[in-house]
C-alpha cells in the first residue's frame, strides 16, 4: 500500500508551524492508541503511521528534506521502516510515556510506565449517608446522631491482614510492583498483577477476623452539628469518618446530604420566611390587629392596615433565618382575605345596604399586572 503524505496524515496544512503540528498528533495519537483500542489492527497502523510523521515533521532537518524530496529525501533518516521504541516524541507531547498519559484519562491499566504496584497506604473510600431533618431544625439548627457502617482496622491483625506472627511476602511473579507488562513492538501494556491481585504481595496466613482484608465492617453512632439556616440538598463533610484506608492509608470523609422536610405552615425563600393566615372582608376593609405565632412558637402582634387586599404581604423584620452573619432574614405574612360562603340573613341584609351604599363596579377596568406582581 503506498504511503500518505505526512502533512495528510496529521490533516494539517504544508506550513503549519510546530505547535500545530504537536497538535495534530497529540490528538491522532490518543485516539488510535492501542491501549485505547485493545485488539484493533486498524487502530494501531494509524498510531504508527501518525507517530511517524510527526517524528520527521517535528524535526526541522528532516521536515525541510521531505518538503523538497518526499520520502526520498528522508530515506534513512527515521522515515518508513524504523524502530518505535526509540521515540522520544512522547516526552515532549505528554510529558513522559503515552500510556502514562493515556491512564490518567481513562484510568489505570492502560499501561502506565511509573506507576507501580499498590503496596502503599491507601485513602480509605468516601460514604455518603442520606439525612432528613425538620424544617424547624434547618433553620435554627441542632445535633443529631446517625448511625451507620463502615470499615475500620482490624484490631486481630492491626491492618496487616495476617494472622499474627505471619508476614506478608513479596509477590513472586510481579516482584512487588502489582503489575505484569508485555511488549508489543514499540509500546508496552501493564495489567494488574494475577497472582496478588495488583497490590504486590501475598498472604500466606491470611487474619481469621477479617480474612485478610485488614478491616473488618463496624456498627457506629456520631454526632453530627446541623449549621442554623442550612438549606435543602446542601452536603456536610465529616473528615474521617469514612472507611479506613488499606495498608495504613488515611480514612476516608462522610458525606452527610441533607434533605428538609416541608412544613404544614410555613415555606422558606432563602434567608426569609413565609406564611399565611386568613382574614376576614371586614379586617380587611376595616383594618384590625392579628396574632400570628412564629416558627420559634412565640406569638407576635401584626397590624392589618385597612383597606388590604387579597394577598398582601406584610414584614416582620429579622424574625426569619439566621444569617452566618449573625443577623437574621425576615418574615412576610400573607393575608387571605376569605369570602364567608353562608351569611345570615342579618348578614346579607347588611351587605345589601352597603352595596347600595358604596356602589357596585359592574364595568371594571382590568388591573395592570404589573401592580399585581408588585403586591
Amino acid at each position: 500500500m503506498a504511503k500518505r503524505d505526512y502533512y495528510e496524515v496529521l490533516g494539517i496544512e504544508k506550513g503549519a508551524s510546530k505547535d500545530d503540528i504537536k497538535k495534530a498528533y497529540r490528538k491522532l495519537a490518543v485516539k488510535y492508541h492501542p491501549d485505547k483500542n485493545p485488539g484493533s489492527k486498524e487502530a494501531e497502523e494509524k498510531f504508527k503511521e501518525a507517530t511517524e510523521a510527526y517524528e520527521i515533521l517535528s524535526d526541522d532537518q528532516k521536515k525541510a528534506a521531505y518538503d523538497q524530496f518526499g520520502f526520498a529525501g528522508v530515506d534513512g533518516m527515521g522515515g518508513g521502516q524504523h524502530d518505535f521504541s526509540n521515540f522520544k516524541g512522547f516526552e515532549d507531547i505528554f510529558g513522559g510515556d503515552i500510556s502514562d498519559f493515556l491512564g490518567g484519562i481513562f484510568g489505570g491499566g492502560m499501561g502506565g510506565g511509573r506507576r507501580g504496584g499498590t503496596t502503599g497506604p491507601r485513602q480509605g473510600a468516601n460514604l455518603r449517608y442520606d439525612l432528613e431533618i425538620p424544617f424547624k431544625d434547618a433553620v435554627f439548627g441542632t445535633k443529631v446522631e446517625v448511625a451507620y457502617s463502615r470499615q475500620v482496622v482490624c484490631k486481630s491483625c492491626k491492618g496487616s491482614g495476617a494472622e499474627s506472627g505471619s508476614e506478608k511476602k513479596i509477590c513472586p511473579t510481579c516482584n512487588g510492583t502489582g503489575q505484569i507488562r508485555q511488549s508489543s513492538g514499540f509500546f508496552s501494556l501493564a495489567s494488574p498483577c494475577h497472582t496478588c491481585g495488583g497490590e504486590g504481595y501475598i498472604i500466606e496466613h491470611p487474619c481469621k477476623e477479617c480474612n485478610g482484608a485488614g478491616t473488618v465492617k463496624m456498627r457506629q453512632k456520631i454526632m453530627i452539628t446541623i449549621p442554623a439556616g442550612v438549606e435543602n440538598g446542601r452536603r456536610m463533610i465529616v473528615r474521617s469518618q469514612g472507611d479506613a484506608g488499606p495498608n495504613g492509608g488515611v480514612c476516608g470523609d462522610l458525606y452527610v446530604f441533607i434533605r428538609v422536610k416541608a412544613h404544614d405552615y410555613f415555606e422558606r425563600e432563602g434567608s426569609d420566611l413565609y406564611c399565611a393566615v386568613p382574614i376576614s372582608i371586614t379586617q380587611a376593609a376595616l383594618g384590625g390587629e392579628l396574632q400570628v405565632a412564629t416558627l420559634e412558637g412565640r406569638t407576635v402582634k401584626v397590624k392589618i392596615p385597612s383597606g388590604s387586599q387579597n394577598g398582601k404581604l406584610l414584614r416582620l423584620r429579622e424574625e426569619g433565618v439566621p444569617k452566618a452573619s449573625g443577623k437574621r432574614g425576615d418574615f412576610y405574612i400573607k393575608l387571605m382575605v376569605q369570602i364567608p360562603s353562608k351569611l345570615s340573613s342579618k348578614g346579607r341584609a347588611l351587605l345589601e345596604e352597603f352595596s347600595k351604599l358604596e356602589g357596585e363596579n359592574e364595568k371594571p377596568t382590568p388591573i395592570p399586572l404589573a401592580e399585581l406582581r408588585a403586591g
